[in-house]
Order: C-alpha cells, then sequence, then structure tokens
C-alpha cells in the first residue's frame, strides 16, 4: 500500500507562502495536529494521554501517528497486530483504550527503519489520513514528528486542521523550537489551540517537595508571548513512563495520579475550545 515514488518528485520546493488547507476527511469533525519543534520533550505522551482523555470525556476520537521515522503510538497504546483491509479497500483502523488507531508501525517490523526520501513520507502519510476508514469521529488527534519538515506541510495542505498544540519543555531550547513551529502553523494558516509544557517539575515521593528541572515558567512566558493559552503543565512523572512502555497511558490507567488528573484537565480545555469553534459537533456530546 505505501509504494515507492518517482525519483522525479524528490526535492519539490517548499512553498514560501501560507498554503490553501486541504479537503476534509469524510466524517471527521475535526483535527487536531500535536507538535514540537525539537525531539525529547514528550511530544507523543501528551499526544496519546489527551487522545484517551478526550474520548472519555465522550468524544469520539481518532489518534494518527505521522511520526512516520520514529512511530511510538502502538507501544503506548498496547497494539502489535497487523491491520486489515476491508472489502473496500479501506485500512480498518484498531481500536484500543476507546480510540481509533493508526500509525505507519503497525505495517513494519518491530524493529524495521523507514529509510525514505520526503515524497515517500508525504506520500505515507496522505494515505495513512484518507485511506483509513475512520468512521464518525469528533475529533482526530495527530501526532506530527518533531520539527517543521515534509509531514507537518503535507498534514496542512490534506485536511483543513482545527488547530495545533505545542509540546515544550521549559528550558529555552525547547522554547526556541516552540517558536519555530509556532510560526510555522502561523504560515500554512492553522491556529494555535495552546501549549502544553511536558516535565514541568518533578515531586520528591517522599517529602513532596517540587522541584522544577528544567527551569521555571517557561511554557506561561511562551504562551503569553504568543497570545495563546498554557493548556497545563505535566509533571516529570516516572509513573507516565511506565505507562507509555506498557501501553496503558495514564489518563485511563492512573487518572487520579497528578499527570493523569492533568491531562483530564488539558483535554478539558480542549473539548471547550472545540466547542466554540465554526464547526460546534463535540457540543452534542458534553452537553
Amino acid at each position: 500500500m505505501f509504494g515507492r515514488q518517482k525519483p522525479s518528485e524528490a526535492g519539490a520546493p517548499t512553498p514560501q507562502h501560507p498554503t490553501p488547507q486541504g479537503t476534509p476527511l469524510p466524517g471527521v469533525q475535526h483535527i487536531i495536529a500535536v507538535a514540537s519543534g525539537k525531539g525529547g520533550v514528550g511530544k507523543s505522551t501528551v499526544a496519546t494521554n489527551v487522545a484517551v482523555a478526550l474520548s472519555m470525556a465522550g468524544l469520539r476520537t481518532g489518534l494518527l501517528d505521522a511520526d512516520i521515522y520514529g512511530p511510538s503510538i502502538p507501544l503506548m497504546m498496547g497494539v502489535h497486530d497487523k491491520p486489515q483491509v476491508s472489502s473496500t479497500n479501506r485500512i480498518v483502523p484498531f481500536f484500543n483504550h476507546g480510540v481509533k488507531l493508526q500509525s505507519l508501525g503497525f505495517f513494519l517490523g518491530e524493529n524495521a527503519p523507514v529509510i525514505w526520501r520526503g515524497p515517500m513520507v508525504m506520500r505515507a502519510v496522505q494515505q495513512l489520513l484518507q485511506d483509513t476508514d475512520w468512521g464518525e469521529l469528533d475529533v482526530l488527534v495527530v501526532d506530527l514528528p518533531p520539527g517543521t519538515g515534509d509531514v507537518q506541510l503535507t498534514l496542512a495542505q490534506t485536511v483543513p486542521l482545527t488547530g495545533a498544540i505545542l509540546v515544550t519543555t521549559p528550558q529555552d531550547l525547547a522554547l526556541l523550537d516552540v517558536t519555530k513551529g509556532a510560526e510555522m502553523f502561523k504560515q500554512v494558516g492553522a491556529p494555535l489551540l495552546g501549549i502544553v509544557e511536558n516535565m514541568s517539575f518533578f515531586t520528591c515521593p517522599e517529602c513532596g517537595q517540587a522541584t522544577e528541572i528544567f527551569r521555571r515558567g517557561g511554557g506561561q512566558k511562551e504562551s503569553a508571548r504568543l497570545g495563546i493559552p498554557l493548556l497545563g503543565r505535566v509533571p516529570l512523572d516516572p509513573e507516565v513512563c511506565d505507562a507509555g512502555d506498557t501501553g496503558v497511558p495514564v489518563a485511563i490507567g492512573q487518572p487520579e495520579t497528578r499527570a493523569g488528573a492533568e491531562f483530564h484537565k488539558i483535554a478539558a480545555t480542549v473539548v471547550e475550545i472545540l466547542s466554540q469553534s465554526p464547526r460546534r459537533a463535540a457540543v452534542r456530546i458534553i452537553n
């Protein structure tokens, strides 16, 4: 299904002006991109837990792993099977923890690298989006790779985005890359829904003292500078890592923890934002 592209397609120029957004996915009301300017900030953890929390809030939710070179959703959502293709030649998404799932990782071996040029990556993203039988969804969460490259541009050109959530840690280097990511979404005409500051602090399990390992207040300052909400501050918690490794996100496996509660708070804010958007399908789910 993911065939090779012609060599002549390589090196396609990148538009320097805002790109028109693409065609809506049938049955999908809202598409939210979860992005980060750099790797290692916990973007996939945020995308996974927010998707699960949105489902638990009553929204019909899908999760697309668009991190082509490093798909992690199969592990984090606890699904390791090969996908099926329907009689109409559509890919049947997996369903776990209340969320419909799609990832290139389902099609690859566990340790198989993706050694593809840009046009092949772009085509794979389009196929995962358009050839998956998503059915009726209130929201599709798209976990993007870090940076501002082919996948981000392809997503913005292929489907209309309701908006993007930017994930960062408090440190200056991560915040610098958030600025680049924000500018990218501005250029492609996608609204910014807000910032999630991940690994904000660590709470000592013995004394309860909170330590801000990666500095303090960076997400709040950046949200103020960009004029968008700080959706939440997720603590640095070993339980979040363990939950991702075992395929049971903390939002559903340990919702009473500080991290689990924060993901549900973030999801509640996202639901409120969706209810105020021009496409108000989510309102009937939560009211």
